[in-house]
């Protein structure tokens, strides 16, 4: 589905944000990419929407390259969700809100009002379809961004730190309609500087540093032990550190989520008492 191929980027002369990254992202996956602030995520990913334009390679989407093609054209692929929801928001009534992008699209008014139906209940918003969008929670602001990417009916949702500044409440209520979405078919790829939600949630895992590509595979694998996580500005997942350090005691695990590693630790003691 997208393809970015020895893609490069600078913001000044000679200071690349983005060096020579190469990426896949496929149908349905939910991939995570991972790294310090300024190791070229957010970079990449507005590269991918056509907000910046690469210096060196190319991005593709079903085989096509996007150089030259507008952002509302890629947006009918691929949906974009801030980090800061209010840089996105604008209008007065949350359905108005949803309604924007199929109405710059040239969608009939009938069409309009079934994507934004359609993106309001899949979000949990329906309820508040009048309400004014500044009053919203900062989880529901995120939300209603979402459902206005929803309401184009991408393939790809593209999402830049989601749940920063959020309760753990909202933030697993978000990332259950991230999962939710991907269960249906929809591919998501989430910048996240949380390792636990990262190894709760991501089918795979990007890391960059120094606007490089330094790590793409999975989430396991990541937090295995063979690479140093911490050089790449990164905190492993308390369940991976105690997994490893449960070896010695002959729970061969690579866990990364608490309940698969309890789940295994007693699965061992039946094992070895049995």
């Amino acid at each position: 589905m997208l393809e970015i191929e020895n893609v490069s980027y600078c913001y000044k002369a000679g200071r690349y944000a983005v060096r020579d990254a190469s990426l896949k992202v496929g149908e349905g996956e939910f991939v995570a990419i991972a790294g310090r602030n300024g190791s070229g995520k957010t970079t990449l990913t507005r590269l991918v929407m056509g907000l910046l334009r690469p210096a060196a390679g190319k991005i593709m989407l079903d085989g096509r390259e996007t150089a030259g093609s507008a952002t509302a054209v890629i947006a009918r692929q691929v949906g974009y969700v801030f980090q800061n929801p209010d840089r996105q928001i604008f209008r007065d009534a949350v359905a108005e809100e949803v309604a924007y992008g199929p109405e710059q699209l040239g969608f009939s008014a009938g069409e309009v009002r079934e994507a934004v139906a359609a993106a309001l209940e899949a979000t949990g918003l329906a309820a508040l379809a009048a309400a004014y969008p500044r009053t919203l929670s900062k989880g529901q602001k995120q939300r209603l961004a979402i459902a206005s990417a929803l309401a184009l009916s991408p393939r790809l949702l593209i999402l830049d730190e989601p749940t920063s500044g959020q309760d753990a409440r909202e933030k697993t209520a978000l990332m259950e309609l991230l999962t939710g979405l991907n269960a249906k078919g929809m591919a998501i790829l989430l910048v996240t500087h949380d390792m636990e939600l990262l190894a709760r949630y991501a089918h795979r895992a990007v890391v960059m540093t120094a606007g490089r590509v330094v790590f793409d595979g999975g989430v396991r694998e990541l937090f295995a032990g063979e690479a140093d996580v911490s050089a790449w500005g990164l905190r492993e997942p308390a369940a991976a550190k105690v997994a490893r350090g449960l070896k010695d005691h002959g729970v061969m695990s690579g866990s990364v989520v608490p309940e698969e590693l309890c789940g295994e630790i007693c699965a061992t003691r039946r094992r070895l008492y049995a």
